[in-house]
């Protein structure tokens, strides 16, 4: 299983959780499987053309990816982050 962090903007969709588990073998299936347990939260992260909104940044571990396809084994965290603006 991967642990999932999901930022407090997304919590809607997970119920108010922001630490879930996914399964998969790259970011991209780890956020489908996210995606059938909670229907919308992947088009909030990812656009139609399968790349990172510019405005959210995934971390596997300490690494930053933008790259879906970027493998990820059993035991690693995911880490969804989205960027804050306001005056």
């Amino acid at each position: 299983m991967i642990s999932v962090f999901v930022p407090s903007q997304l919590s809607a969709y997970t119920g108010g959780v922001t630490r879930v588990t996914a399964t998969g073998e790259t970011v991209g299936a780890v956020l489908d499987d996210l995606d059938r347990a909670y229907p919308g939260l992947k088009f909030r992260v990812i656009d139609e053309q399968d790349r990172v909104r510019k405005h959210m940044r995934l971390f596997v571990g300490q690494d930053e990816t933008r790259d879906v396809t970027r493998p990820i084994r059993p035991g690693e965290e995911l880490l969804i982050f989205g960027a804050l603006s306001g005056g």
